[in-house]
């Protein structure tokens, strides 16, 4: 086969694989970052309904985080066996189920058990698509599949604010119900129709996809097994190896400063705004998409400049970097535009750290040892989603403002940044021949 016909078929099946894979991830990311943080836009009202100060609301956006990472790497390994058409509608389902019956609680504990029950509902759904994609793109096209898919967290923020506010307005009072319980209903819903949808649409492997042609699903298992083989010359991944790498740990502690200010700005946002002016909810929830309606530039611009160069650290590092300038900024600022205008500089720089992130996660192990890898990294990084919003709530009622807790935001990104900058991605000489050779590995 000559060059320029393998180049049209690579070319061809890429294609085919992105345009029916990355448009249902897409809509099930959307529907995970909605039902994730429309709790902001809740607390908007929910908070005066339920008499909920702001430490009782950040504790219960941080216990979401809690319920995740129990059953994070159980999941990732359910679904290595048995597929990520079964396991991901699953996720969906019960997650579905969970964030509309989050409409009926009445008390700070009913919160807390419903945003717990969310979190374990949603376990393994980040790291399980991530894993799922190494099975269908090769390395050199996964950080723009990933960005292709993981905007839908940002234009989830983008609409959620006013698709939330709207229905609050709008539907407040029908039936009996308040406006944020309609919210949680209208947008739970579709979670559960798209988890039925899944498990008739998604293909677990390359082999078994019928609209692929036969020459499309040779060359790109081909391609896949080339990838294994390239990194198994490691060694033999064991799963135990995904405790033991550092690489997982540096990972995890990078990703986990920087969701304190992701979380943090997503749960936050609506009542941080709410409080720069006298701003009906409506107009809230417009201004709140602003920042991630720029993260979905940066996520585009930024991942599209890694492929295109190679690099993902120093990318990363840049990213987190401005993000943390512009949260200082802001904190200190004392104009009311500027201290938005900055925290939308931020939103396009904590965005676009996700792809490159997700892309450095899925190339450090394959097989089992893979699958635990990428969700041991995303399970112990979720500390900064457990600890960032309930601070953030704490340190408004303590201090009446959200300056000191862009401080600290601003802080974690620092720290996310120098460690990107500076960790390792490959293994070091001496871990490679220390590996066990593939062909002892059982």
């Amino acid at each position: 086969m000559t060059v320029s016909s393998v180049s049209e078929l690579e070319r061809e099946t890429i294609r085919r694989v992105y345009w029916r894979l990355i448009p249902i991830l897409f809509a099930m990311m959307f529907f995970n970052y909605l039902d994730r943080i429309n709790l902001g836009y809740a607390g908007l009202t929910m908070n005066k309904d339920l008499g909920l100060s702001s430490a009782i609301f950040g504790f219960a956006a941080s216990v979401f985080f809690l319920g995740y990472m129990v059953l994070e790497v159980p999941s990732n390994l359910m679904l290595h066996l048995l597929g990520a058409r079964i396991w991901l509608a699953r996720i969906l389902i019960t997650w579905g189920l969970v964030a509309t019956l989050t409409a009926f609680i009445w008390s700070p504990l009913s919160l807390y058990v419903m945003r717990f029950g969310l979190g374990v509902a949603e376990a393994g759904f980040m790291p399980g698509v991530v894993l799922y994609l190494t099975y269908w793109f090769p390395p050199r096209y996964r950080a723009r599949a990933v960005a292709g898919y993981i905007i839908a967290g940002s234009f989830s923020a983008v609409a959620g604010g006013p698709i939330s506010t709207s229905v609050m307005t709008w539907f407040d009072g029908a039936g009996g119900l308040h406006g944020w319980q309609w919210m949680f209903i209208v947008e739970g819903v579709p979670t559960i129709l798209l988890g039925l949808f899944t498990l008739y649409y998604l293909t677990d492997r390359p082999a078994k996809a019928t609209w692929l042609t036969p020459e499309q699903a040779a060359w790109l298992e081909g391609e896949l097994a080339t990838e294994r083989a390239s990194i198994e010359q490691q060694g033999q991944h064991r799963v135990i190896d995904c405790i033991l790498d550092i690489r997982v740990w540096l990972l995890a502690a990078l990703f986990g400063c920087a969701l304190v200010g992701i979380y943090g700005l997503l749960l936050w946002l609506p009542q941080i705004i709410k409080g720069m002016g006298n701003l009906s909810n409506i107009e809230v929830g417009f201004l709140s998409a602003i920042p991630p309606l720029l993260g979905v530039v940066g996520t585009i611009l930024i991942s599209r400049s890694s492929d295109r160069t190679g690099d993902r650290k120093f990318h990363l590092a840049g990213v987190y970097l401005l993000a943390a300038i512009a949260m200082l900024a802001s904190a200190y600022v004392q104009s009311p535009v500027l201290a938005f205008a900055f925290l939308c500089v931020a939103g396009f720089g904590i965005n676009s750290g996700n792809p490159l992130f997700w892309s450095i996660n899925a190339s450090l192990m394959t097989g089992a040892a893979g699958a635990a890898s990428i969700a041991t990294v995303n399970t112990l990084a979720q500390f900064g989603g457990l600890i960032g919003p309930w601070c953030i709530g704490l340190i408004k009622d303590s201090t009446g403002s959200f300056s000191w807790a862009l401080v600290g935001i601003a802080g974690f990104l620092l720290v996310a940044s120098a460690i990107a900058a500076t960790m390792r991605v490959k293994p070091r000489e001496t871990e490679l021949t220390g590996a066990i050779p593939s062909s002892f590995a059982h």
